[in-house]
């Protein structure tokens, strides 16, 4: 059989697509350094090379207590979160599907926020009951927009009223315990001011376990792009392996959550950019949104933190402001 040809340089569609994931490794290799490089301190690359060499000055300690643990976080929660969107737009055969927008971000939320400002004693807790919440607002996202199956738009209107739901329920909190919402209100905006080592131990564990689990299932994420009646056909267990997979996307976002709080639109942006730069292949495309999203969210936080120096913009806003453009692009284009 001739092998498939790509259009633009005429090179076999796979050495194509290996092309791209070198330049995205690179890429996420450039955002860490200029990530761990910029800030109120430039960090020229020579004291980068002699930190690592074992270097004990000002730099390298302000490269390896601060700037790198708070790099690596980034590039991890950027990871995650693209995943679980990629993830979830094939699960829910919606290519609106986002973990922040559909909800499932907002489950985690109000878990979290529970467990920082109710019983602070257990904030160890945080991850797991964040991914319980997460996983709760999947479930029911899922039974309210069930109607002799799962349609796309019914799923993001399911979503959106889980998430006013959980919304109301938030701020209720916040209102209740207004004496301790500081620190709550910074999580729900999403940033990583203030993140050290210990937040990327907290987070690493997930993101191994949850993209490597994401990555054995590229080849039923692939099936169910092509409807729940071909994939029976195929004779996969389609409620089941939706199950699976959708638990999958909640650990991820919900670790995510936990360490960074609210950060919106990276699920959404990553994977659609990674579709149209090396295809809808998840065998190729949960590769590429794994290496874009940390670059992504690298780069986002690193012009956040430096755009308004000595003012620190949280993340998160920065990521609204690409965010929501991008989903009213792609409303108008689905609707």
């Amino acid at each position: 059989m001739k092998q498939i040809q790509n259009k633009k340089c005429g090179m076999p569609i796979a050495l194509w697509r290996i092309l791209i994931l070198a330049v995205l490794t690179i890429l996420l290799v450039i955002s860490l350094l200029v990530s761990i490089s910029q800030g109120a301190v430039h960090i020229p690359i020579s004291d980068i090379i002699a930190a690592f060499s074992g270097n004990t000055g000002i730099n390298s300690q302000i490269l390896l207590n601060i700037r790198l643990p708070r790099a690596l976080l980034t590039i991890l929660v950027g990871m995650n979160l693209a995943v679980a969107g990629a993830i979830l737009q094939a699960v829910m055969k919606n290519p609106l599907a986002d973990p922040h927008i559909i909800g499932i971000s907002s489950g985690a939320g109000i878990a979290g926020i529970f467990i920082m400002i109710v019983v602070p004693q257990y904030s160890f807790l945080i991850t797991p009951v964040a991914f319980v919440g997460a996983m709760a607002a999947a479930i029911s996202i899922y039974i309210l927009a069930w109607k002799n199956g799962i349609k796309p738009l019914r799923i993001i209107l399911a979503g959106v009223a889980v998430a006013s739901f959980i919304g109301a329920g938030i701020s209720a909190l916040l209102i209740l315990y207004s004496d301790r919402v500081h620190g709550a209100l910074m999580w729900m905006v999403g940033g990583f001011a203030a993140r050290s080592w210990v937040h990327v131990h907290l987070i690493l564990p997930y993101t191994i376990i949850g993209i490597i689990l994401a990555m054995l299932f590229t080849r039923h994420l692939n099936v169910l792009q092509l409807g729940d009646e071909i994939a029976k056909g195929l004779g996969m267990n389609v409620e089941r392996i939706r199950i699976f997979l959708t638990a999958i996307a909640a650990l991820l976002a919900a670790s995510s959550v936990a360490v960074a709080g609210l950060l919106g639109f990276v699920g959404l942006i990553i994977p659609h950019t990674a579709r149209l730069i090396i295809g809808s292949d998840y065998r190729f495309l949960l590769p590429a949104s794994v290496l874009l999203g940390g670059a992504v969210v690298a780069l986002s936080d690193t012009v956040a933190r430096c755009a308004f120096a000595p003012l620190e913009l949280p993340v998160g806003i920065f990521m609204a402001i690409l965010g929501a453009p991008f989903f009213l692009f792609l409303l108008r284009r689905q609707l």
